[in-house]
């Protein structure tokens, strides 16, 4: 009987152990609404990743590392850019672009550099929020939100950007992969490292 027991116990034990159910990825928001409100309210952030552009006949692939410290964006791009990389500081409306040559532009002439550079007009100042997986809260969008209350796609400003995968960054889910597409412009951005 004594065996019987210590048996059972055990498979008991065994049964109670297998069927702990392992913890969510995160919790899902009360709503997209105030996730998106979050999100957008967001001002400190750093993504390590990577880009691939096609533009028109050309592209090109390039490692990125983007720093939002409040209104301050600081985006490093190192690949073939035609020179081997940028560094671009964006403060409000200020802009300037540092090229691999150690070169400074600012205002019009680096916005000019930059759509020499890449091919087309950047959308610096939604692409904060777009990395974010939010729309701009400055303009209209389109959004369409997926059954996690995460964005799956959004139109904003002439751009088409899609949502492949998200990663969970302190228990809150934070895009890990995209596409934004306008005109003959394609834009993948893969993020590897998130830091929030």
């Amino acid at each position: 009987m004594t065996r019987r027991v210590i048996a059972l116990t055990l498979a008991v034990t065994l049964l109670i152990a297998g069927c702990q159910t392992l913890p969510r990825p995160a919790p899902n928001p009360e709503s997209w609404e105030a996730h998106r409100a979050v999100l957008q309210g967001r001002e400190h952030f750093e993504i390590k990743g990577r880009v691939a552009v096609a533009a028109g006949q050309e592209g090109f692939n390039a490692s990125l590392r983007w720093i939002q410290s409040g209104a301050q964006t600081q985006l490093a791009l190192d690949g073939p850019l035609g020179v081997g990389g940028a560094r671009v500081t964006m403060d409000g409306t200020a802009l300037s672009v540092v090229n691999a040559h150690g070169e400074r532009l600012d205002s019009d002439a680096a916005r000019a550099e930059l759509k020499t550079r890449l091919g087309f007009d950047v959308p610096l100042a939604s692409l904060r929020y777009w990395i974010l997986g939010v729309p701009d809260p400055a303009s209209p969008a389109a959004e369409v939100v997926d059954v996690e209350k995460r964005l799956a796609s959004l139109q904003q400003g002439g751009w088409q950007i899609e949502y492949a995968d998200y990663a969970v960054v302190q228990g809150e889910w934070l895009p890990g992969r995209m596409t934004l597409k306008r005109e003959d412009v394609r834009v993948r951005l893969i993020v590897d490292h998130w830091e929030s």
